[in-house]
C-alpha cells in the first residue's frame, strides 16, 4: 500500500509528514506500507523550505534531500491513499482520478480540519504545523493499519 501526502508545494506540510510516517512505519516494523509527497500546484525539484528542515532537524528528520514533485495523475493511479491537508489539496486530488482514495489527512486521522499552510511563518509556527503533522500522520496509520 501506497500513501501519498498532499500539500500545495511540496515543500512544507506534505514532505514534512512523509519524513514523519516513514520514521512510524520503521519504529512500529509496519509492513507493506510506503509512503511519499507530491504537490498540488508544485514546480519539480524545489528543495523543502527552511522552516520544514529546520523543525524537522530538530525532531531527528532530514529533509536536506527532499525535492518537490508535482502530483499528478500516474502519482494519484499508483496511490492507495491520498492524503490532502487541505479542501484545494482534496479537489485537486480528485480530479486526477483519486476519487474515494483521496481524503483529508485529519479525516483520515478521525478528525475534522485543515492543516494549514506554515509557509513564510516564524519557526514556531512551522513547530506547531510539525506537532499537528505528527499528531495526525501517527492516528492515519493506526487507522490505515486496522483497514
Amino acid at each position: 500500500m501506497h500513501i501519498t501526502f498532499v500539500c500545495t508545494g511540496n515543500t512544507c506540510r506534505s514532505p514534512v509528514a512523509e519524513a514523519i510516517a516513514r520514521r512510524a512505519i520503521a519504529e512500529r516494523g509496519i509492513a507493506g506500507v510506503t509512503v511519499g509527497s507530491a504537490g498540488a500546484a508544485a514546480s519539480v525539484g524545489a528543495p523543502a523550505s527552511g522552516g520544514a528542515r529546520r523543525v524537522a532537524a530538530e525532531a531527528g528528520l532530514n529533509l536536506d534531500g527532499h525535492r518537490s514533485a508535482p502530483l499528478t495523475e500516474e502519482v494519484v493511479a499508483a496511490s492507495a491513499a491520498v492524503l490532502c491537508m487541505d479542501g484545494f489539496h482534496l479537489r485537486r486530488a480528485r480530479e486526477l482520478g483519486g476519487g474515494r482514495r483521496c481524503r483529508l489527512l485529519a479525516e483520515a486521522a478521525g478528525e475534522s480540519g485543515e492543516v494549514a499552510d506554515p509557509f513564510g511563518g516564524s519557526d514556531e509556527i512551522y513547530r506547531a504545523t510539525f506537532e499537528e503533522l505528527a499528531r495526525l500522520v501517527e492516528a492515519a496509520l493506526e487507522n490505515v493499519k486496522h483497514t
